[in-house]
Formats: C-alpha cells, sequence, structure tokens
C-alpha cells in the first residue's frame, strides 16, 4: 500500500507543477495556457541535452533546465501573448494552442518522433528508508516539488517583485495605475510557469519517457486537478494536483489500468455536480 501512495504523491506532485503555472497564467492575463504540457514537454528534453550531451550531474542539468526554460517562457509570451493581449481572451487562448502544436512539430523535426530515457538521478532504483524500498527518483520528485512551492511561497509573499506580481494578477489595471510595470510581471509570470512547467518534465524523464506528445495527457490531468481544487486558487491546484495522482494510481492497482482516466473523469464530475467552484473555493470579489 505504501507503494502505491509513495506512486501517486509522485505523479501529484508533477500535475501539482503544472497546475500551478495554469493558476499562475490565469491570474495574470486571464486566460488559459493549454500548451503548458508542451512547456513540459521543453523542459524535458533540455534535461535530456544536458545530461545526455554535455554529461551533466542532475544539478548541473537543473540549471540548463530553469534557464532553457525561463527563455522559453519569456520567448512563449512574447509571441503568443503579446500581440494579442489588448484583444479577446479567446485570441490568446487558440494562440498558446497554436504554439503548443508548433513545440511538439518542432521537437520531432529535431530530437524525432523516438522517445528518450534517462537513468535514476541518484543511481540505486530503490532506497531503504525505515524498512520500505522507496524509488530514489520518486524521493528526488516530492522533495523538489516541496522546495519549489516553499520558494515560490517566500518569493510572492516575501519580496516587493512577488507583491507586484499578486497585484497584477489581482488587478492589472489598478496595478498600472499604481506604477508596477504591468507587462514586466506579466512576463515574469510566463516565464515563472514556464521553469516549473519544465523542471516537472526534467524530473519525469526517468520515470517515463520523453516524447514531443508526452505534453498532453499530463496536461489534462493537471487541468482536471485544477477544477477538482478550484480554479484560480493556488492551494487548490497543488491540492487538486496530488489528489488526481492518487487517484489514478489507486485505481490502476487496486481496479484496472484500463479504468483510472475514467475513474478520474467520474471524480471530476462529481465535483462539478456537488461542488462546482472546487474544493478550494476562491472568494470573489467585485471590481469597481
Amino acid at each position: 500500500m505504501y507503494q502505491l501512495v509513495v506512486n501517486g504523491l509522485t505523479m501529484g506532485c508533477i500535475y501539482a507543477l503544472i497546475a500551478f503555472g495554469f493558476i499562475l497564467i490565469y491570474n495574470a492575463v486571464g486566460a488559459v495556457n493549454f500548451a503548458q504540457g508542451d512547456l513540459v514537454m521543453v523542459g524535458s528534453y533540455f534535461g535530456v541535452l544536458a545530461v545526455g550531451l554535455f554529461g551533466l550531474d542532475p544539478f548541473g542539468a537543473m540549471v540548463v533546465v530553469i534557464a532553457g526554460s525561463a527563455a522559453a517562457g519569456y520567448v512563449f509570451q512574447r509571441l503568443a501573448y503579446y500581440p494579442l493581449r489588448d484583444g479577446p481572451t479567446i485570441n490568446v487562448v487558440i494562440s498558446c494552442l497554436g504554439a503548443g502544436i508548433f513545440l511538439r512539430n518542432a521537437a520531432q523535426n529535431v530530437a524525432g518522433p523516438e522517445p528518450y530515457t534517462m537513468k535514476p538521478f541518484f543511481g540505486a532504483e530503490l532506497v531503504e528508508l525505515s524498512g520500505l524500498a522507496i524509488p530514489s527518483q520518486s524521493i528526488f520528485v516530492v522533495v523538489l516539488t516541496v522546495i519549489l512551492f516553499a520558494v515560490q511561497y517566500w518569493f510572492f509573499f516575501r519580496t516587493s517583485l512577488g507583491r507586484m506580481l499578486r497585484a497584477t494578477a489581482n488587478d492589472k489595471y489598478a496595478a498600472r495605475l499604481a506604477g508596477i510595470p504591468v507587462r514586466r510581471m506579466i512576463a515574469l509570470a510566463f516565464v515563472i510557469s514556464s521553469v516549473m512547467a519544465g523542471m516537472a518534465g526534467f524530473v519525469l524523464v526517468p520515470i517515463f519517457l520523453a516524447s514531443p506528445n508526452m505534453g498532453f495527457g499530463l496536461v489534462v490531468k493537471a487541468w482536471i486537478g485544477v477544477v477538482i481544487g478550484g480554479f484560480g486558487s493556488v492551494p487548490g491546484a497543488i491540492v487538486g494536483g496530488i489528489l488526481v495522482g492518487l487517484l489514478e494510481t489507486f485505481t490502476a492497482s487496486l481496479i484496472s489500468s484500463d479504468y483510472k482516466d475514467v475513474i478520474t473523469m467520474l471524480v471530476l464530475l462529481a465535483v462539478l455536480f456537488l461542488r462546482p467552484q472546487g474544493i478550494f473555493s476562491e472568494p470573489v470579489q467585485e471590481k469597481v
């Protein structure tokens, strides 16, 4: 049973990282970036490149992934969001979808359709912990996720830059009147979102594979986690992502892997019927 919990937490942490990017972009620009899964794919290929070609250790490769994902996020917002920033929201959504298709095709043309993999970052497949054999990569994923969210909390609530970003997400028009550089804050939101997605892709490669189409299934599960947790709520995105990971892991093991997506969708429908605002409903404030 403990193995199921570990596996569920591992995948739940991946979904939570992706879901956080969803919420960050939505709060900043009011649009959903459905290319978030493709940014996960970009991060996974940066990791494969750093480890496989440059021969870096996991922490050196992590620097490459962060830098590459940050650059990808900045370019993404300049091309997919910035030209359409004053138009209807649906235009931004469609633009993000188109950018995601471009990223998938670019990855397939550059790296080929064959999937890539990496060894676990710390060599040993299993680690003995209090008499339990736990995959080393799973421990790394959970610990890294906790560190990333702790850093994000410190950044958003303990730094002036983070407070400006939160003010922009709350009301970008009022933030502009207060002298906050809204355009830079939105660009920063895209960069942070892309870095979180890239880190998710990097730590996922040793567990699964890096491939051009890997992001689609991940973004669907992260989206379900966002809806279950509460749309617009950062704690909801984290909890929702972890719940989806645990749910599909236990369903695949105790019932059948053929039904894990079905059960997940049924839970989503139940939440939409019984509590459409999600577990962590966000207070709604009327903007004057």
